[in-house]
């Protein structure tokens, strides 16, 4: 299984690209901090980066950006590339499944944070009010 749950800030402005067959594609990093303080009293943070791909990726180019506090689920992948100097890096992303905007809009209706689901989530049906003497049991 590879499954991870992330909550954090975005550490700079979402980047959206197409691949050449056109799909969508937006990279960008958030900050989490850890749990617990150091042996100084401090808190470290941990960075990562996310990649999300096709409606997902083209909502968090849009309403996205730098400071928005997210919540991503999503696995996690490994990758390599040769550096300018042709060393051989090694890098680990998270390709997002789901994305949620946890900033608030503002009163204007534009994005201050995150507030918007970028999951794809079904409305459900409105229920009518049932009279319990009504019930058979």
């Amino acid at each position: 299984m590879n499954k991870v749950i992330l909550v954090g800030n975005l550490t700079r402005d979402p980047e959206l690209s197409e691949t050449p067959s056109g799909i969508a594609v937006c990279r960008f990093a958030i900050a989490v901090s850890r749990d617990f303080a150091n042996a100084e009293g401090n808190r470290e943070t941990d960075f990562f980066n996310i990649t999300v791909w096709s409606g997902r990726a083209e909502n968090c180019g849009k309403y996205l950006k730098k400071g928005n506090k997210v919540a991503i689920v999503g696995r996690l992948q490994n990758r390599t590339y040769d550096d300018k100097d042709g060393n051989k890096r090694y890098v680990t992303d998270v390709v997002a499944s789901e994305v949620e905007f946890l900033t608030p809009r503002s009163s204007q209706g534009e994005f201050e944070g995150e507030e918007v689901v970028t999951s794809t989530r079904k409305e459900r049906p409105q229920l009518e009010a049932i009279d319990d003497n009504q019930l058979p049991f």
